[in-house]
């Protein structure tokens, strides 16, 4: 279920804060953020799948330590990344 080239490429757009930046925090926790959705919905079929869900939990545990990052670099910013991204941060 990885995110496909046109998907990532919206994602880098929509969250870049210049126009080369491809691995800034934003970045990073929108392409999280999504696929933390697409695995949830995964799971929701597939209530056995033990691995998945291990994934799952490191990759809510990195978006964590990401947004928490953010939060004590610029506070600005994170709160318009989490109201930008519908999450509760």
């Amino acid at each position: 279920m990885p995110l496909t080239t046109t998907r990532k490429q919206e994602l880098i757009n929509t969250h870049q804060t210049h126009g080369t930046d491809t691995g800034s925090v934003e970045v990073q926790v929108a392409m999280l953020s999504d696929r933390i959705n697409q695995l949830s919905g995964h799971l929701q079929k597939n209530i056995h799948d033990f691995s998945s869900r291990q994934g799952l939990l490191k990759m809510i545990g990195r978006r964590k330590r990401l947004l928490s990052y953010l939060r004590q670099q610029n506070d600005k910013r994170y709160a318009a990344l989490v109201e930008k991204l519908g999450i509760r941060g």
